[in-house]
């Protein structure tokens, strides 16, 4: 055990107040995740365990995620508690939720429908906290282009070696333009910001567990939705899609979290909002292949990119952005090595 686990493993005990005979002495490795942040099971000799955290202080924002956990688990949500927090080290002793993530348990749409309703109904808890309950920051129009031009930097001109002209980079902060208008003018709720199947568990009693939340911030209602029925690890007939969308556009309103908001007005929403995140998604996917070296996330491109397509290539509005990327990224794209086709 190198001299971190060492003295976190020792932390451990000391925050449970345990001898070194009352658990294991080693910590088990549990997963890593997109970020810094490493995850390791501490069994305990009396039954059952713990999760110990180490979230590098100069690289995680330990105080976004206790602030955060706090706020969630007050108001009800399904999250792990935080046991003990040393924020100088970056460790952290949590709960442990077991090792269940939901995503390999979509074997079906029938299972899917079965896990997705309960988790619309863990969404509609985080979306009822009250604004006055916290300080989170805004989703705004800053924050949205931000993330968006991950986009062109990273996959279009990182990954994909492609130069964009004047005229494209006007194209391109036009339909941003337009993405952010149509994000800022939904209700504003807490919004998890990666909720989806690798981020959801499920528990010995069935039940939803919501996992890496830290970023939460307050923004449109619809995030959260389309990263979970659009989520970039697995896919669903469009038809089921919009069933769901369906589904949740009835719950929220009855939960009076939407106004009555027509079907067709709700699903350009969720469309519009989900090409923001996959456009997104697509400059983050690709610079954690640059950057960071993480290039297992490469294979799930041609996912998000299909998502992406499919929104744009409906709406009249988006014509010029979809048209520009199948004449001008898909022949690149189509000789990556990555590149598994585009189908839904």
């Amino acid at each position: 055990m190198n001299q971190i686990l060492s003295e976190l493993h020792s932390w451990c005990l000391q925050q449970l107040a345990l001898s070194a005979s009352d658990a294991a002495n080693t910590l088990e490795v549990v997963s890593g995740d997109a970020s810094f942040r490493h995850y390791y099971r501490l069994p305990l000799n009396a039954g059952g365990s713990v999760i110990a955290v180490h979230a590098p202080p100069e690289k995680e924002d330990n105080l976004a995620f206790s602030m955060v956990q706090g706020l969630l688990h007050r108001h009800g949500a399904r999250v792990p508690e935080l046991l003990a927090w040393d924020q100088e080290r970056g460790f952290l002793l949590q709960e442990d939720f077991g090792d269940q993530l939901l995503g390999p348990l979509l074997v079906n749409s029938a299972a899917a429908d079965h896990y997705y309703r309960q988790a619309f109904r863990n969404l509609l808890t985080l979306q009822a906290i009250p604004v006055t309950a916290h300080e989170l920051p805004q989703y705004d129009g800053a924050r949205l282009q931000t993330e968006m031009a991950l986009f062109p930097e990273w996959f279009v001109e990182g990954l994909l070696g492609y130069k964009l002209n004047v005229d494209e980079q006007a194209m391109l902060t036009d339909v941003f333009d337009l993405l952010i208008a149509r994000a800022l003018q939904q209700a504003q709720v807490l919004v998890h910001r990666d909720f989806h199947s690798r981020n959801l568990m499920v528990l010995a009693d069935e039940r939803l567990g919501m996992i890496d939340f830290q970023d939460a911030v307050q923004g449109p209602i619809t995030y959260d939705l389309v990263s979970l029925v659009r989520d970039c690890y697995i896919s669903w007939s469009p038809e089921q899609v919009d069933d769901w969308i369906g589904v949740y556009r009835q719950m929220a309103m009855r939960a009076g979290l939407l106004s009555n908001i027509s079907e067709a007005d709700f699903l350009q929403d969720v469309d519009w909002m989900g090409m923001q995140r996959h456009i997104k998604v697509l400059g983050i996917f690709a610079r954690l292949h640059l950057r960071d070296g993480k290039s297992n996330y490469l294979s799930d491109l041609p996912l998000v990119i299909a998502y992406t397509l499919g929104v744009a290539s409906q709406y009249p509005e988006l014509e010029a952005f979809c048209g520009w990327f199948e004449e001008k990224l898909i022949p690149i794209i189509i000789g990556q090595s990555w590149y598994t086709g585009l189908d839904l």
